[in-house]
């Protein structure tokens, strides 16, 4: 058993009920780490291409990381994988909490789904045995009762990921959530979920990952915790709350479906400052072994919004997509919003999209209120925006119009309204405008997940040989991109969470954690490498899907077309075709296909992909 590592997943055939385990060369591990790292290189070489995502080939995984579970600063996260039904693309989704963890205490790296089950199911892995149960009495539960009916079955101190009715009725923006609050958000993969009638995965136990030097892997955590960056009382103190305020005023949050500029549309935006957020905080949150703790619990809802005590804070993400870019400035609403989408199972992030494209239709006279079930959808009506996305989660009215995210609403409303639909590859850009930061802007469309906020934007300690990336001066800048794309790479495959990451003072805290803990003897360049090779494969993923990002459809708002006239962000335009050039020179892929080279695949050790892709 290689250290750091179970050494182990676990494969289920729901559709024959059949449950195998797999032992894994340590060799793989040191190759694509964990996470969609290592599910890459599985789903690669196990799955065909062209398969239906919600059809029974395709396969769903769980993942932890090398990090996931041990002393590791950040170690608390896991990854869910599979071929996305929101975009026909490679998907991966990570969330934070207790699950990752725990599913390394029950035994396994990760668990690997295929198949359909003829009824609803859950999978109990306990202290390495694993038994599929039925679960039709928590179809159509919300994640809440779902996570509370298992617990009481099975014991307090289990740990469960599950989807809600909107995954269930296979809504293209469904989640996988854990701990009632966490997100596996992105790429639709609660969907998949519940086209193979898996309502959960509970998890028990108690096992011990191996670690090579415990000693030193303690040492290293308290000697980084003592020089962690000042980033950390702001995210400690406020939670990512805390940066809305700052955002708006770049206008880097999105405002008025994208096409608004924040201190002119939005011009209130004081009240997204974190203090009446926080006042209503109950308690901190924070993730497994986590030492900043940037989540929170609420105070009961006693306005004209109730929600029951205890609910999650709203991320930056969730303020932004259903505050500014629908012009709502009610802060109760957003609460309410965040534990809508919760209990539903919906991704904040394309739900607020998808409800500002309904507006701004709305408003534009594409529809009206007999299309929309009667509800009123201006901007800024926040009454509105909770009665459908209420409707959105449960597929009913108008909401089922929507519940599949803007590219699909765009296709079902006509009328033009496609031009409304802010989305790459069908996913809804993140709340972050690229034009503000250009390492967005090349992520969003290269990345293997399209319009993804986790690529590309992360923070640089200092040590990766980095330099920063501006909108204004983006000649050269493609290998730079490259570098930190392999890194966030690195970190999303270990399970870290990127904000912890964020706050180390030397990017060499990653490698000392690698070898302390796995005993290997890597450098910051092997790693880079590493994480060059796991943006490889999931771009090969894609290839073999005959996608080419570098045919996507990108709004003109999203660019600067025309650009802004006023605001922090006027007269930018960005340089896409030089962005593009540079980066797939710098990753040696085609300039035209962006397909990888066949002497990169090689030298990547990615002989198997090479001879699939350049047979």
């Amino acid at each position: 058993m290689a250290n750091g590592y179970m050494g182990k997943i676990l494969w289920v055939d729901l559709s024959l009920r059949n449950l195998k385990e797999e032992l894994l060369d340590e060799k793989l591990f040191r190759q694509f780490l964990g996470g969609y790292g290592l599910g890459a290189k599985i789903l690669f070489n196990r799955m065909m291409a062209g398969v239906d995502p919600m059809g029974p080939e395709n396969i769903l995984g769980f993942l932890t990381g090398t990090f996931t579970g041990t002393r590791a600063i950040g170690g608390s996260r896991y990854a869910v994988v599979g071929k996305s039904p929101l975009t026909g693309s490679w998907g991966d989704a990570n969330s934070g909490g207790f699950f990752g963890p725990h599913l390394r205490f029950a035994g396994y790296d990760g668990v690997f789904f295929t198949g359909i089950s003829e009824e609803p199911v859950y999978l109990f892995l306990n202290n390495g045995k694993a038994e599929l149960r039925s679960a039709a009495h928590l179809w159509g539960r919300d994640t809440y009762n779902t996570e509370d009916m298992l617990k009481s079955e099975l014991g307090k101190d289990t740990e469960i990921a599950c989807i809600g009715p909107a995954g269930e009725k296979r809504t293209r923006i469904a989640a996988v959530m854990n701990n009632k609050g966490r997100a596996a958000a992105r790429s639709g993969l609660g969907a998949v979920m519940g086209s193979k009638k898996l309502k959960a995965i509970a998890l028990k136990g108690n096992q011990k990952i191996p670690v090579f030097d415990e000693k030193r892997t303690s040492e290293l955590r308290r000697k980084n915790l003592g020089e962690q960056t000042g980033l950390v009382s702001l995210i400690r103190d406020l939670g990512t709350c805390g940066l809305t305020v700052a955002a708006l005023a770049h206008d880097d949050s999105p405002v008025k479906n994208w096409g608004g500029i924040s201190i002119i549309d939005f011009p209130h935006f004081e009240r997204f400052d974190a203090g009446p957020i926080i006042d209503r905080q109950t308690k901190k949150y924070a993730c497994y072994q986590c030492p900043i703790g940037c989540g929170g619990h609420m105070k009961e809802g006693i306005g004209e919004y109730k929600y029951e005590a205890g609910v999650h804070k709203p991320e930056y993400e969730t303020l932004a997509m259903f505050g500014s870019n629908c012009l709502n400035d009610n802060i109760e609403s957003i609460i309410k919003l965040n534990d809508v989408c919760n209990r539903q199972g919906l991704d904040t992030i394309s739900a607020g999209a998808v409800i500002a494209m309904a507006i701004e239709c709305y408003e534009n006279g594409l529809i009206n209120g007999k299309d929309t079930d009667g509800v009123e959808l201006t901007w800024g009506n926040h009454k509105a925006i909770v009665a459908m996305t209420e409707k959105l989660g449960k597929r009913e009215g108008f909401g089922d119009i929507l519940a599949d995210g803007v590219k699909r609403a765009g296709e079902k409303i006509g009328k033009g309204s496609e031009q409304y639909a802010m989305h790459m590859q069908g996913q809804e850009y993140p709340a972050h405008d690229p034009k503000y930061g250009l390492k967005w802007a090349i992520a969003y469309r290269m990345d293997a997940t399209p319009a993804r906020h986790t690529q590309g934007g992360g923070v640089n300690p200092p040590g990766l040989p980095l330099p920063e990336l501006d909108a204004r001066a983006i000649r050269g800048r493609g290998e730079a991109q490259k570098v930190l794309m392999s890194f966030n790479h690195v970190i999303n495959s270990t399970g870290m969470c990127q904000i912890v990451y964020g706050t180390f003072s030397s990017v060499y805290t990653v490698v000392d954690f690698m070898n302390s803990i796995t005993g290997w003897d890597v450098t910051l360049e092997e790693l880079l490498k590493t994480g060059e090779r796991i943006a490889n494969i999931r771009q090969a993923f894609n290839v073999r899907e005959g996608l080419n990002p570098l045919e996507y459809r990108i709004p003109g708002r999203i660019v600067g077309k025309p650009p802004k006239e006023e605001g922090p962000l006027a007269g930018i335009t960005l340089d896409e075709e030089t962005m593009d050039r540079e980066f797939c020179a710098a990753m040696d892929w085609d300039p035209k296909t962006a397909r990888p080279n066949k002497g990169k695949l090689l030298e990547l050790g990615l002989e198997d992909v090479a001879t699939e892709l350049w047979p």
